[in-house]
């Protein structure tokens, strides 16, 4: 068992998407090591870490597009976590609580995301 890092508290993005991803990581680890733990971990890997990066890349863009552009796909792949945590839930590959509290989180960065991209429009 182990601790999720993330903390509702921080509200620098690139921090929360960080520890979002450290905590799927972490999740990854204890998933089991069988056919659907190994494709159900590889795809959540990829779509859980990817948040951050697209996070983090997006504060470099050069223009407002393409930072929207960014965001968005940080959004999609925050969308395509939150399906494989339910997935891991449904078939109960993982501790139901720990999967809970990374469900309300990726739900929560996908409200975030969503708010950002939609201001971001609507000031470009």
């Amino acid at each position: 068992m182990y601790n999720l890092s993330s903390n509702p508290k921080i509200f620098d993005i690139k921090e929360r998407t960080f520890r979002f991803g450290v905590d799927i990581v972490k999740l990854v680890l204890t998933l089991p090591r069988n056919s659907a733990g190994y494709a159900i971990s590889n795809q959540l890997v990829r779509s859980g870490t990817s948040i951050g990066a697209n996070v983090t890349e997006a504060q470099n863009c050069g223009t407002k597009k393409e930072f929207i552009h960014t965001l968005t796909i940080s959004l999609k792949e925050a969308r395509e976590t939150e399906y494989w945590l339910r997935i891991i839930n449904e078939v109960s590959l993982a501790e139901q609580k720990i999967v809970d509290r990374l469900l309300i989180e990726v739900n929560e960065l996908i409200k975030i995301l969503t708010s950002i991209i939609k201001k971001s429009k609507l000031n470009s």
